[in-house]
């Protein structure tokens, strides 16, 4: 992909270290490559580090050996530069929809009250939800608290979405319209995005290139063009080149899971410890 490289990974290294334990390798030497406004979807088996090298580039985890950069510094402490949508919703359950948009702006500086109700509106509309201002979390379906997410992030204008699996709690259905959704967002406000999915359709779907991880210590094993026509919607699900670019990108998944189930590489830790 051409243009300005906007995040960049360099030989990048993350060891887990299980209670009681020795560290375990969960990242080694990955580099990788993000252009500006580029969405590159993350894949790979169970236990690789997709999610390990997302939360590295939010800032949530320390960096054991490498470099990751973003617009050529490296990267600090979780900051509104970076915008997290993650899995589970992490909605304020005690506040409305608006309010939980809110949250965000009010730690924006130098925007006043009438600035932050503007832009709230505008993000509420952006993802379909007038009317629903003044429900509660409880009030709404996992899509609709996907959309509030999705919403409350983008309205800080973050430079780089980061979304770690954000539809892989919901049934398929949502899971589709939330897929569209998204693709409409992301076509008309462009963002560097990094999108963390273990569903090779998704990636395919969604993102302009992919980078597929190897079986831990994850790796970038390859990075597969995509290169289906924008605007994309659904509909591409249909076509022969949308069939085949998601069989060249579950052969390379394949190998590795099936590398994972041999025992190749130190496969002890769980993915709950940190490596997913």
């Amino acid at each position: 992909m051409a243009g300005r490289s906007k995040i960049v990974f360099d030989a990048v290294r993350y060891d887990y270290t299980p209670p009681g334990g020795a560290p375990v390798p969960a990242l080694d030497g990955v580099s990788l490559a993000v252009a500006e406004d580029e969405f590159v979807a993350v894949v790979g088996p169970s236990g690789c580090g997709k999610s390990t090298l997302l939360h590295l580039v939010a800032g949530f985890l320390p960096l054991a050996d490498g470099r990751i950069l973003l617009d050529g510094r490296p990267v600090g402490p979780p900051g509104p530069d970076r915008g997290v949508v993650f899995q589970h919703f992490a909605l304020f359950p005690w506040k409305t929809v608006r309010q939980n948009i809110l949250y965000g702006l009010e730690r924006k500086r130098g925007l006043d009250a009438d600035t932050r109700r503007a832009l709230a509106r505008r993000y509420i509309e952006m993802v379909r939800l007038e009317g629903f201002e003044d429900l509660y979390p409880a009030q709404l379906s996992g899509g609709m608290k996907q959309r509030v997410a999705i919403a409350r992030t983008l309205a800080t204008q973050p430079d780089v979405l980061l979304m770690d699996e954000p539809f892989g709690a919901l049934d398929a259905q949502t899971r589709g319209l939330m897929q569209e959704e998204l693709l409409a967002i992301w076509s008309r406000r462009r963002k560097t995005v990094l999108f963390v999915t273990h569903d090779v359709h998704e990636a395919v779907l969604l993102a302009d290139r992919i980078a597929v991880m190897t079986a831990r210590p994850g790796r970038i094993k390859a990075l597969v063009e995509v290169g289906l026509p924008r605007p994309r919607d659904r509909a591409v699900i249909r076509s022969a080149a949308f069939a085949e670019r998601c069989e060249d990108v579950w052969a390379l998944v394949r190998e590795e899971a099936r590398a994972a189930e041999a025992g190749v590489g130190p496969m002890g830790a769980t993915e709950a410890g940190g490596a997913r």
